[in-house]
């Protein structure tokens, strides 16, 4: 190589890489991913909705007045939803049947007490009369917590799930008398009362007034976490922080040009 083809090679300048085109492929799964971001936050939206109108419904059902049993009853054959309808039943508890469900109660450790309770019908239901202490459990040491005779009971009716609500949680101890989910059909062959005409839901009784006398009862709690509106402002951000990208990258290249 002569010194003038070296010096024609140096003097030429490198060609510009060319920029490279938003392909086909990449437009298409940039809009897919934009409109599915929207599509997600929208669904959040009418969740909200939907728990807003659920938590209104709750709060208007609980603050009703008491129906009989058999009204509650009516209902939950017709298939609709009897959870936090205030009720009001008469019959005789058999307290030699208690049932033991692992629970917590303003931060301690313990049970909600249920026991079948026998109606005038001659139906039978098994009421969760309250929370008593881990160490309280056995009847012989809350002496008085019985309830003798005819009695009439007022609560909340609350539906019995038909399987185990998740994974995490433990199996029930039904020999050991512990149930850590509302398996009603176990409850009640367990106590010996399942050839008996059995209420297919429960009811968690209210608490007496100015009465701390064990098991405590009032002890429904309405936990229904309603976190949509922060959902969906989360997929709606990042649908805009897409388009503010992509924008962004067509600009640049536009500019470059």
């Amino acid at each position: 190589m002569n010194a003038d083809a070296e010096t024609k090679t140096a003097a030429t300048p490198l060609a510009p890489k060319p920029h490279r085109p938003v392909g086909i492929v990449g437009a298409f799964l940039v809009i897919a991913a934009f409109c599915a971001l929207i599509a997600l936050g929208t669904w959040q939206v009418q969740r909200l909705h939907w728990k807003e109108g659920l938590l209104a419904t709750i709060a208007e059902r609980m603050h009703s007045d008491p129906a009989p049993l058999s009204e509650i009853e009516k209902l939950h054959r017709e298939g609709k939803d009897v959870e936090y309808r205030p009720v009001k039943v008469s019959g005789t508890f058999d307290n030699s049947k208690e049932r033991y469900f692992f629970a917590t109660y303003q931060g301690a450790s313990g049970y909600f007490v249920y026991t079948p309770l026998t109606t005038d019908a001659g139906e039978t239901i098994f009421v969760n009369r309250g929370f008593v202490p881990f160490d309280r459990k056995e009847p012989s040491t809350r002496p008085g917590s019985f309830v003798e005779g005819e009695t009439t009971v007022t609560g909340l009716a609350r539906a019995a799930p038909a399987e185990k609500p998740s994974f995490i949680v433990p199996d029930n101890q039904v020999a050991k008398n512990v149930f850590y989910w509302k398996d009603l059909r176990a409850m009640a062959e367990s106590a010996g009362v399942a050839g008996q005409k059995l209420v297919p839901f429960f009811i968690d009784a209210a608490r007496k007034p100015h009465s701390n006398a064990l098991p405590i009862g009032g002890v429904t709690v309405v936990d229904l976490p309603n976190n949509h509106l922060q959902y969906a402002f989360t997929w709606y951000g990042l649908a805009a922080v897409l388009a503010i990208v992509v924008a962004s990258s067509l600009y640049k290249r536009r500019s470059a040009k």
